[in-house]
């Protein structure tokens, strides 16, 4: 086992991993930024260390500088957390080239599921469903992109190979307008990415966004943990979660969920990692792999009592999966709500100082953040500032749990997004559940007329 883990991130993330870390008798060091220096989290650290000032490229994105403080606090291990470099496949690899264990996938894994094009070849070759679209990379050749839509049916989207966070996509429903859309997003994928490949899917029109969440470890092993709703979603940014998903037999969970578990073993995957799929008319089409911790694992972790973070370091220090799929039982429901430091409705971020924070309590609500009454939001890094996670025995306790546990939040001193939750868990098509992916976007249109 580790005997000290440095922890390559910030806010709530850090503080979860720092908690796991304590409860396992393993010593933390936080690396934070100039913005971050009066985080409790870093002040409560064993050792921490300064790696540069606010910008995330000369801090949180700086490789030479976090292996730096690894080596001066003799740290064995480097947990990259969710975001900045968790899935930087180079990072991976001159942590481990420096003689520190990346907690988290090999970095041949990370580069073929961060790839999207590699990725969905990989899932294919393992059995696991995708959505019908391009073999590969979409040609320079406009007559081949064409014939490539035609096959696959209108309306197709185009995608950068290397997106992520929903940036890099463009839906066409023309053929007229095909070519200069491939073209777009090729030229806006090379400059956010650094790589212009795209590809094309097939549209679906409302599907449902369901991941499955799996552990794998040195040995061979791996196992789903049942699966979480993400598909209230803004811009495909995930503002509410929930597990399990309403209304999906669970014959059909388990069905994909096992072939999650055959492609981790098949492709060597170790560690934590999500697939992620679209869901329309009974049939689930793989559209991803985040191979790192998911922000939304704490829903998980309440239906299966798995410890997520863990289990990431116990299986990086080389130990087996302490439990079989046998074991694995899904129980109750529960549901995460995103606060975000932002205008409920027109999701301008609000940076800033909070005068006043005081979190909800009670049986089943779990919350995850790193502010506190006089923390500073700096404006330098993304919106979340925690989340409010709550379980039931059935989805109508959690969703109770939920509105009481927002009644009782009390953030002041700037904007944040509770507003807007408090509003979604009374609405009746959402309480039904099932909504799609596009719920939240047509819901927010009529709310403002």
């Amino acid at each position: 086992m580790f005997k000290k883990i440095l922890i390559a991130n910030r806010g709530e993330i850090a503080l979860r991993i720092q908690r796991a870390c304590r409860e396992l008798g393993i010593k933390a060091v936080m690396v934070y930024s100039e913005a971050d220096r009066e985080a409790k989290y870093v002040k409560l650290a064993e050792e921490a260390v300064c790696i540069g000032p606010a910008p995330s490229p000369q801090s949180y994105l700086n490789m030479p500088a976090i292996i730096s403080a690894a080596e001066v606090t003799d740290a064995e291990a480097i947990h990259p957390g969710y975001g900045f470099l968790s899935e930087n496949a180079d990072f991976a690899e001159r942590v481990e080239k420096s003689g520190f264990q990346f907690i988290g996938p090999t970095p041949d894994s990370i580069r073929i599921m961060g790839d999207k094009v590699s990725a969905k070849q990989a899932m294919i070759k393992a059995g696991v469903p995708c959505v019908p679209g391009s073999e590969g990379e979409l040609p320079d050749d406009p007559a081949l992109i064409r014939r490539t839509a035609r096959a696959v049916g209108y309306p197709v989207i185009i995608k950068a190979a290397g997106g992520g966070g929903g940036r890099g996509m463009r839906v066409v429903h023309t053929e007229a307008a095909l070519v200069n859309a491939v073209q777009m997003t090729k030229a806006e994928a090379g400059a956010a990415f650094g790589n212009p490949a795209v590809y094309m899917e097939k549209f679906l029109q409302n599907p449902r966004h369901i991941e499955i969440q799996v552990l794998a470890d040195k040995h061979r092993n791996a196992v789903y943990l049942g699966e979480r709703d993400c598909s209230m979603q803004r811009r495909h940014q995930k503002i509410i979660e929930e597990g399990p998903a309403p209304g999906i037999p669970r014959k059909l969970i388990d069905k994909i969920g096992e072939r999650c578990a055959a492609a981790c073993k098949k492709i060597g995957y170790r560690g934590a990692g999500t697939f992620e799929f679209l869901y329309e008319n009974g049939e689930f089409y793989f559209i991803e792999m985040n191979t790192r911790v998911q922000v939304e694992h704490p829903v998980t972790e309440l239906i299966t009592g798995v410890d997520i973070v863990k289990q990431q370091i116990l299986v990086a220090a080389g130990e087996k999966l302490p439990f079989t799929q046998r074991d694995i039982q899904i129980r109750g429901h529960a549901i995460e709500c995103r606060i975000n430091a932002e205008n409920a409705y027109t999701f301008v971020p609000s940076p800033g100082r909070i005068t006043l924070w005081h979190p909800p309590g009670g049986p089943g609500v779990r919350v995850d953040s790193h502010v506190y009454n006089n923390y500073f939001v700096p404006p330098n890094y993304d919106s979340m500032i925690g989340k409010i996670i709550v379980h039931g025995d059935t989805r109508e306790e959690a969703l109770a749990r939920m509105r009481t546990a927002l009644l009782e939040t009390v953030v002041e001193g700037i904007h944040t997004n509770i507003p807007l939750h408090r509003e979604l868990m009374v609405d009746a098509k959402f309480c039904d559940g099932g909504t799609n992916i596009h719920y939240l976007e047509q819901w927010m249109s009529q709310r403002k007329r």
